[in-house]
């Protein structure tokens, strides 16, 4: 039984038919360890109802491209085949809005619509567009967290030091195994049109070789999972932050795309004796990503300027007439053609690799606030590239990890200096003395 804690309704509709129960599948792409797709089907077999599953394709969603479509179609794939099995129908659409999909729901007069917990804003534009087609219960489960955003806490949180306290409490009630998606026993019984996979990559999936190597669904997150836990997993607490050694899990685009659940990650990890790597693992899985979620969820100016700090406002408003050694345009930041080896070898990595080094990330997003005429500037920027290149991008540690980079958010006052005022600086100098600068440059250069 799916715990109601997880459980919201964002709407209490008029007309509750006796079509099917729809989940609605945005977020979390995946059949196994979903508490969404659980939750529907608990309430298609208490009510004796069909079972529909429904997913609206948005081809160039938040500034994505090719590589981003190429990667969620072959999970939906995936999602296709295994509900297959169960007797449950999935409905694609392909539409940049949702009146597609409203128009098909309102046909089949569903008695309620299931979805995934979503913190950005679009997703909410969404849903009040939904509810101008049908006007039936709308509900939403947090599948995505592994103990939901909205229970954890009822506002923005200042930093990881106030949300860990909260989240540690909880975890036993909430990292629990999942039951398993059962053969629906009230089938659909409409005829579901054959969903065009080939034509759908052939109008906007990848063209090019930029990030073929990554390969989407639950089968290659599981593969990945496996190979991080076996091979990076045991250096992980004194070597994640090297960028030349990359002993990163790289998962973040499986979890971005929900193709493998956070709590399995987590449950697979725990299962390990205890270590400093494990611990510091779970750190960035469950309270890094849990407080990104809670800062999208809160606050509504996440990507923009005036979701900083007042104290991070305040110190950038004093120094944004400081005078600027560079200053670049967005093709020059896009093209790596700075003056810095080491910030273009992390924007090459991003744009050939498809995924930037997290440390490098840090770096990359700050020089850009000092290499900007205001921070404005700097902050459309990293957003436009980090949504373009990133496999993980579109997505509430994307655009935290910039507001923390550029505006302080989860973060304090440091020492002021010209340009960052008091936002914590970090400099191609120190970054030297960290790893081997020359190495990861070399790899970037040489092996992508």
């Amino acid at each position: 039984m799916v715990q109601t804690d997880r459980i919201t309704t964002l709407h209490s509709g008029k007309n509750i038919g006796n079509g099917a129960i729809v989940y609605w599948m945005n977020r979390d792409v995946r059949v196994a360890d979903n508490w969404a797709l659980l939750y529907a089907q608990e309430l298609a077999t208490y009510h004796k109802l069909p079972l529909v599953v429904v997913h609206n394709l948005v081809p160039s969603f938040l500034g994505s491209g090719q590589r981003q479509f190429s990667f969620k179609v072959a999970g939906l794939k995936e999602v296709e085949e295994e509900l297959r099995t169960k007797n449950i129908p999935l409905y694609i659409f392909c539409d940049d809005s949702i009146d597609q999909l409203g128009t098909f729901l309102a046909s089949i007069n569903p008695h309620t619509i299931i979805t995934d917990f979503f913190p950005l804003k679009i997703v909410r534009t969404w849903y009040r567009d939904l509810l101008k087609h049908i006007d039936c219960n709308l509900i939403e489960v947090d599948a995505h967290n592994i103990v939901p955003c909205r229970f954890v806490s009822q506002k923005q949180e200042f930093a990881a030091r106030t949300i860990r306290p909260k989240i540690t409490k909880l975890l036993p009630k909430f990292l629990i195994d999942f039951p398993i998606v059962s053969k629906q026993r009230y089938p659909w019984k409409h005829a579901v049109p054959r969903i065009p996979w080939n034509e759908l990559l052939s109008a906007h999936g990848e063209k090019d070789s930029s990030a073929r190597h990554w390969i989407g669904g639950a089968t290659q997150a599981h593969k990945q999972l496996r190979t991080f836990i076996e091979k990076r997993l045991p250096h992980y607490d004194t070597s994640r932050n090297d960028p030349s050694l990359n002993l990163q899990s790289d998962l973040s685009p499986y979890l971005h795309y929900g193709h493998i659940s956070a709590a399995r990650v987590a449950l697979n990890v725990k299962k390990l004796h205890r270590s400093t790597n494990r611990d510091s693992f779970l750190e960035e899985l469950i309270i890094r990503r849990e407080l990104a979620d809670n800062f999208c969820h809160y606050n509504p100016h996440y990507d923009s300027v005036k979701g900083f700090p007042l104290w991070a406002q305040k110190t950038l408003s004093e120094h944004i007439k400081d005078k600027r050694e560079y200053v670049y345009t967005l093709s020059q930041f896009e093209e790596a053609k700075t003056h810095d080896e080491l910030w273009n070898a992390a924007q090459l990595e991003m744009v050939r690799y498809g995924k930037m080094h997290g440390y490098m990330r840090m770096y990359w997003a700050k020089k850009i606030l000092e290499w900007t005429k205001n921070p404005e500037t700097a902050l459309r920027i990293a957003i436009t590239l980090n949504d373009r290149y990133e496999m993980d991008g579109r997505d509430p540690n994307g655009y935290t990890g910039i507001a923390w980079s550029l505006g302080g958010v989860h973060d304090r006052p440091w020492f002021p200096r010209k340009i960052f005022g008091t936002i914590r600086y970090m400099s191609e100098k120190s970054l030297r003395t960290k790893f081997d600068a020359k190495a990861y440059i070399t790899r970037i250069n040489k092996s992508l």
